[in-house]
């Protein structure tokens, strides 16, 4: 499935304005989607733009293409209709203002294994940190750790006690001038330590879910990963996915 960036292209603003027209009943289920040509004079773009809209829309099931007919709605598909509840794209894109927590740790720290092999550095070498305790209804519930390169670091305000008003892909890309591409996120189940054990609040002999986000560019180059720590007796990962 091709991604919509945060500053849209013109495909990805045609695959908007259909979507909305969809959901409006302007385009009713099971009527016939203005030609591409009728696309290209209305809204004045090229037809590699109408192309690469249609093939969006039909891969996330909002159209179906019969031959020799034309493009057809099929309506809001049910899973546009669900949250996609992914932990590491979440914490990238939501800005820490939103949330309840307070700054535990910042600056640069001897990578972790898992974390030195997700961002490509050698072993053993440094790495910027920037760990913060979310709480939520006045207890703690997850640790989110932001991972970077050190030179990824330098000229952010991610050196700062306080919450970022932005999320961190925003953030950084306006500031480092990065492209988030894609995440490969990782879930793995441990015990806690015992300092995340006293932060999150949490018995000793309940396990932590521990997922990683591995943030790469377009090229797989590794930029960022986040960490969240969440206990395992107040927290469930639920995800939704077509059939292919």
């Amino acid at each position: 499935m091709m991604s919509l960036e945060s500053v849209p292209p013109k495909y990805a603003q045609l695959v908007q304005t259909l979507q909305r027209r969809i959901e409006a009943g302007d385009y009713p289920p099971g009527t016939l989607l203005p030609s591409e040509n009728q696309l290209i004079q209305e809204f004045s773009v090229s037809r590699p733009t109408v192309v690469a809209a249609l093939r969006v829309l039909r891969e996330q099931g909002w159209i179906e293409s019969q031959q020799g007919k034309g493009r057809f709605v099929r309506g809001r598909p049910a899973m546009a209709s669900i949250e996609q509840k992914r932990p590491g794209q979440a914490y990238l894109t939501k800005p820490e203002a939103d949330t309840v927590g307070e700054v535990v740790e910042v600056g640069a720290v001897t990578a972790p294994n898992r974390i030195g092999v997700l961002l490509d550095v050698q072993p053993k070498s440094k790495v910027f940190v920037r760990r913060r305790l979310i709480v939520r209804d006045g207890e703690p519930t997850e640790l989110v750790s932001l991972w970077l390169p050190l030179d990824l670091s330098g000229g952010t305000d991610l050196t700062s006690g306080e919450p970022l008003r932005q999320g961190f892909r925003e953030h950084l890309q306006a500031r480092k001038n990065v492209r988030f591409d894609h995440i490969v996120e990782q879930i793995t189940a441990r015990m806690p330590s015992a300092d995340e054990a006293k932060q999150l609040g949490m018995p000793k002999n309940i396990p932590l879910l521990a997922v990683f986000g591995a943030v790469r560019d377009a090229s797989g180059r590794p930029l960022a990963v986040v960490e969240v720590l969440l206990p395992a007796d107040r927290h469930e990962l639920e995800d939704a996915y077509p059939i292919t």
